[in-house]
């Protein structure tokens, strides 16, 4: 119990506090300087990549691939995380949600493209991620491995029953069902959908995925209609909130910077090596395409869903008494706007969101099962686990086990940025192939061929 409480005690907030943020924001500036703010330049091509029609039946479609990646990276946090950065470091967290995001979109199109670029093939389907591009472009299996079972540990089992827990602490709030039905009910549901493989993942997914987020963007946007004259003095206030001489003589912008930033880079999981699994499956004709979609990911998550979030709790205001944190801050913030009927959408916003997470967590544990072993047993195996997780999850209390997932998540951090730094002289030169075909009004092409000296590209290869 010693060793621990000091691994995900003061050792872990040192690591991401200090390290592994100052890492992600220094990797994210270079990415976005040295690919010259693809985010932006390139940030009308996205919307015309997200819908663009997959050439053959191999695969799943960039829509599908990104809706893989949301149900993952929209969840809980995006409800409770916001309120918490908040409810710490005050409206001004909010701005600085938006810049990591704006950072993270170009470090999100390195990682997701690279992950393009050294995909496998496997029965019709695709297979990629930080795993294989350690592997296959860096020539580290045993680091490969050691990163597939953090991620697995990571967002398979621990992530899914901090899911589950969500869940059903909510409902037995707000509808007074007992936990243990809520996990007999999870566990039924998840089964159906993980036992399908990754064609019913993509089926559940993009089916989800566009529903949760559209009738959670319409309450928010009621809200703002309705307070449609105060939304100058909300901008003012989180940018005064952001700089303002008060925040800076009482350390709140301290606070403001820190929490801003890390429920930013916690949400949008930019740099994680998380999404690159899902960007991995995608069916595209260049790799920088899913790149580019993935990098709208993080718009997406933060700019859109955070705020939404945001705007609901600072309209308001109750987030000044510091009476309410989390979950309660925003059930009562909409409250307030809406009325009592917005603790039981708040309730089936929870569930929608966390269920889509644990899906779309499952699939990345199963892509890294697959990397260490590719055996139908291993994977059963991993399968009727991520179910037990599920279910411990509904019935228990999960504070040490947010504690080693944030422990896991940075160590895997940390492995994925040491390997994207290495690498992203060659998602560079994709980016400019990508760009050049554009220029020339094509409709991007990538082979092998067109990076001198690129090895193990087999999916990219000239097939005569």
């Amino acid at each position: 119990m010693i060793v621990l409480d000091w691994l995900v005690g003061p050792f872990n907030d040192f690591i991401w506090t200090y390290i592994l943020i100052g890492a992600l924001l220094l990797i994210g500036i270079y990415f976005t300087i040295r690919t010259r703010f693809v985010q932006v330049r390139l940030f009308g091509e996205m919307f015309r990549l997200i819908v663009e029609r997959k050439d053959n039946d191999d695969g799943v479609s960039p829509f599908q691939a990104f809706t893989i990646s949301a149900a993952s990276r929209v969840g809980t946090g995006n409800i409770t995380g916001v309120a918490l950065a908040i409810g710490i470091g005050g409206p001004g967290a909010v701005f600085w949600m938006w810049i990591i995001a704006i950072i993270g979109m170009a470090t999100a199109f390195i990682e997701s493209t690279l992950a393009q670029v050294y995909k496998i093939e496997d029965k019709g389907m695709f297979r990629g991620g930080p795993a294989y591009y350690i592997e296959r472009a860096l020539g580290y299996r045993k680091l490969g491995i050691v990163f597939a079972i953090l991620l697995t540990l990571c967002f398979g089992f621990i992530f899914n029953a901090v899911q589950s827990n969500t869940i059903s602490q909510s409902f037995m709030d707000v509808f007074n069902v007992p936990d243990w039905l809520i996990g007999i009910i999870l566990v039924l549901v998840a089964s159906v959908v993980i036992f399908g493989g990754v064609t019913r993942i993509v089926k559940v997914t993009q089916l989800i995925v566009p529903i949760m987020a559209t009738f959670y963007l319409i309450v928010a946007l009621y809200v703002v209609i309705m307070n449609f004259s105060e939304i100058p003095a909300v901008f003012k206030l989180i940018i005064d909130s952001a700089f303002g001489l008060r925040e800076v003589v009482g350390g709140g912008i301290g606070a403001a910077l820190l929490q801003g930033i890390r429920r930013g880079l916690f949400s949008n999981e930019a740099g994680m090596g998380s999404v690159p699994n899902a960007a991995a499956t995608a069916n595209v004709s260049h790799p920088a395409k899913q790149g580019l979609v993935q990098s709208l990911g993080v718009f997406f998550d933060t700019i859109i869903i955070c705020s939404a979030t945001a705007f609901i709790i600072i309209l308001a205001g109750l987030y000044t008494t510091g009476e309410q944190n989390g979950i309660i801050l925003t059930q009562e913030s909409l409250a307030l706007h809406v009325g009592p009927w917005a603790t039981y959408f708040i309730a089936f916003a929870i569930l929608f969101f966390a269920f889509s997470s644990i899906i779309g967590n499952y699939y990345y544990g199963e892509t890294n099962i697959e990397f260490i072993k590719a055996h139908k047993s291993w994977l059963i195996a991993y399968r009727f686990l991520v179910l037990i997780m599920i279910m411990f999850g509904s019935l228990a209390t999960v504070e040490i086990v947010w504690s080693m997932a944030d422990l896991f998540m940075g160590l895997m951090a940390i492995i994925n940025l040491f390997a994207i730094a290495l690498l992203g002289k060659v998602a560079f030169k994709v980016l400019e192939d990508f760009s050049k075909q554009r220029k020339m009004g094509l409709n991007p092409v990538f082979k092998a061929s067109s990076i001198p000296g690129l090895k193990n590209a087999e999916c990219w290869e000239d097939k005569k």
